[in-house]
């Protein structure tokens, strides 16, 4: 027998994972603020293996306009700021001999605009994502009514389905307008 609860539960999971895919891949795009996550795809040489920045330093951000680097082991300083000049984070890192500073320009208008464009784009694949959840569920309900489900408990899943697809769009519309206020902010 066919388990309608289980069909939507999982759905609702996938679609759980492209909001939370959303939110991991905006928390990565520059908005003019010091943001920690913008250093996460950078990966340091450490003692002959690739190792995440935060691995080898301590990240912290004492203002909204510089993050701060602090090396554990100061021959390590001259790789990180390689590591940094060769990501495409775009921001030049200064070192005073005790920490690695990055000052974080304040984006221009036209900038801005793209990045917005860019935030775009991702909550359109996120809704995508969204959608093909949803038609892979009521495919597979259809299904279900030639093993035995009837077609009235068919109609009440595929509702409660469009229900849960209207929740995430809104959802995902919601952390869209979040990030976009956060990058029209000067």
């Amino acid at each position: 027998m066919f388990d309608v609860k289980k069909c939507l539960k999982d759905c609702e999971e996938k679609m759980e994972m492209s909001t939370m895919y959303l939110e991991d891949e905006l928390s990565h795009i520059r908005a003019g603020r010091a943001n920690i996550h913008i250093l996460d795809a950078i990966r340091v040489n450490s003692y002959g293996m690739m190792v995440p920045l935060n691995n080898i330093s301590a990240i912290t951000t004492p203002d909204s306009h510089t993050i701060v680097i602090k090396p554990w082991d100061k021959s390590m300083f001259k790789i990180i700021e390689k590591a940094i000049m060769d990501s495409e984070v775009g921001i030049t890192p200064e070192n005073n001999g005790e920490i690695i500073r990055l000052g974080i320009p304040p984006l221009t208008e036209e900038r801005r605009r793209q990045i917005a464009k860019q935030c775009g784009k991702e909550g359109e694949t996120a809704k995508i994502s969204i959608r093909n959840v949803r038609r892979d569920g009521i495919e597979k309900l259809k299904k279900a009514i030639k093993d035995g489900l009837s077609e009235d408990n068919e109609k009440d899943a595929e509702t409660d389905l469009q229900k849960l697809h209207d929740r995430f769009m809104k959802l995902i519309d919601d952390i869209l307008a979040k990030k976009d206020k956060e990058l029209m902010t000067v």
